[in-house]
Formats: C-alpha cells, sequence, structure tokens
C-alpha cells in the first residue's frame, strides 16, 4: 500500500470508471456541522423522537422532528461547496467519474457543478419535501415559509397528506432505485475512491467490498481510520479538501 497522494493521482489516471462515495467528513468542510458528533444537533434531542416511525404516530415528534430538521437545514442552506466538491466535477470534466454515490443530503455536489444525473443521493436531499400520502414534492424554501408563517406540522395542500424533508430517518427504508443503482455503480467501477465516510453506516459501508470484489481499485481519504483501511490501494487520513485538490493537479500535470 501506498499511501501518498501521487499514487492516488497515479491511480485516477490509470481509471477509466471511477466511483466516489461522499461522508459527513466532505461536508463538514463547507461548515456544516455532523450532528451525530459530541455536542452537536443530535445532542440536544432524543432519538426517539425522529425516527420514522415516531414521525408517522405521534403528533408532538412530528413537531420535534421539524424543529430538529430545521436547526440543521439553515447552516446547509448557507454553507458552500468545498475544494473536494469542485474536484469531483473536474473529474467528471475529465471524462473518469462514474458517479458520485453520497450520504449527505446537502446538493453541495450539484452548487460545485457535478451533473445531477451523476449524482446519487441515497440519504435523500433536506432541499426537498415530500408528501408521504401521494408523493408529490416541494421546494424546501416554499415549506419554510409556511412554517415561519405559523404551521408546525406542515401538510400536503393537496391531500393533507404528512409532508417530511425527503431525507431518509432512521427506520425509513432506503429508496430503492438510488439503492440499487449505488450497487451497480460500486461493481462496474474500477476505482472506487472514499471521501469523508467512516464506513460504519450501512448499506453504504458494503459498497467498498462489492467494488474491490469486482476487481476494482479501492482509495480512502478520511481523518480516521476505517474498517476497509487494511483492504485499500490507498488510504490518506488528511482532509478531503485539500488532498482532492492537490490530486487534480498532479493529474493534469500542474506543479
Amino acid at each position: 500500500m501506498n499511501d501518498t497522494i501521487e499514487h492516488l493521482a497515479t491511480l485516477v489516471r490509470e481509471a477509466v470508471n471511477i466511483t466516489v462515495l461522499t461522508g459527513a467528513g466532505i461536508s463538514t468542510e463547507s461548515g456544516i456541522s455532523d450532528f451525530r458528533s459530541p455536542g452537536g444537533v443530535w445532542d440536544r434531542y432524543n432519538p426517539d423522537d425522529l425516527n420514522f416511525q415516531s414521525f408517522l404516530s405521534s403528533e408532538e415528534s412530528r413537531k420535534i422532528y421539524w424543529k430538529f430538521h430545521r436547526e440543521f437545514y439553515l447552516p446547509m442552506k448557507l454553507s458552500k461547496p468545498n475544494d473536494a466538491h469542485y474536484a469531483l466535477a473536474e473529474l467528471e470534466q475529465m471524462g473518469k467519474l462514474q458517479c458520485v454515490i453520497t450520504q449527505n443530503v446537502d446538493n453541495l455536489h450539484q452548487r460545485a457543478g457535478s451533473s445531477p444525473d451523476k449524482v446519487i443521493k441515497i440519504h435523500g436531499t433536506a432541499c426537498m419535501v415530500r408528501c408521504l400520502a401521494c408523493g408529490a414534492t416541494f421546494d424546501r424554501e416554499e415549506i419554510e415559509r409556511r412554517i415561519d408563517e405559523g404551521e408546525e406540522v406542515p401538510r400536503c395542500e393537496s391531500c393533507n397528506g404528512l409532508l417530511k424533508p425527503a431525507t431518509v430517518s432512521f427506520g425509513q427504508p432506503m429508496p430503492e432505485e438510488e439503492t440499487s443503482r449505488a450497487f451497480e455503480m460500486a461493481r462496474s467501477s474500477d476505482l472506487f475512491v472514499v471521501l469523508g465516510s467512516s464506513l460504519v453506516v450501512y448499506p453504504a459501508a458494503q459498497l467498498p467490498f462489492e467494488a474491490i470484489n469486482s476487481g476494482a481499485k479501492l482509495a480512502i481519504i478520511n481523518l480516521t481510520a476505517t474498517p476497509y483501511d487494511n483492504y485499500a490501494d490507498v488510504v490518506i487520513h488528511a482532509k478531503c479538501g485539500e488532498t482532492m485538490k492537490r490530486m487534480i493537479e498532479l493529474v493534469k500535470g500542474d506543479t
């Protein structure tokens, strides 16, 4: 194993179909707190109030859920893409990027220039709201305005169904189409890159195994160790942004 940015750049040059998995670590570099970290939003709420079944069954839990989600949404809305997001957009422009599979719900990949059809959002998006009854979708800002005007628990204006941010909550089924496509892309890649994921949340944590089991090289850039470090061709314990920016410079031949 050669844990250098230069070796990562070599793997990228040699690759044809690169699939990237991004986790919370890439978003924290844009100022979005990982709500699971100590001192984060998560510490101020009872997790039992935030799971999917509680949302469905309790009006009080729905009020708490929307309050929690609004605390997360505002800093996310104000955040900006970082060098790692822009590096992935450049990889796409080079014709090497097969797709980005993201565990994040902030839409920063698209804002950095990644094509929407190249981004697989396996945990959904916080930028949209979906009716759980009829499936109608709404722009998040529209629903935020309604809450600002006094609605604690917004409902669908068409069918009166429950509205929920279009993210995957604990206990909520993963989106079948996106999950299936993510596994397909992992298996068809020749280089699988992990950016800012601890690789402990499933099913996303299964994706590197699917990739290497199908013959792909594996690169991991994360501040802390992951369960897959011993299986990777490159492991770099550093920030995603600075690592990916330098890697792109090397691939392009910049000094």
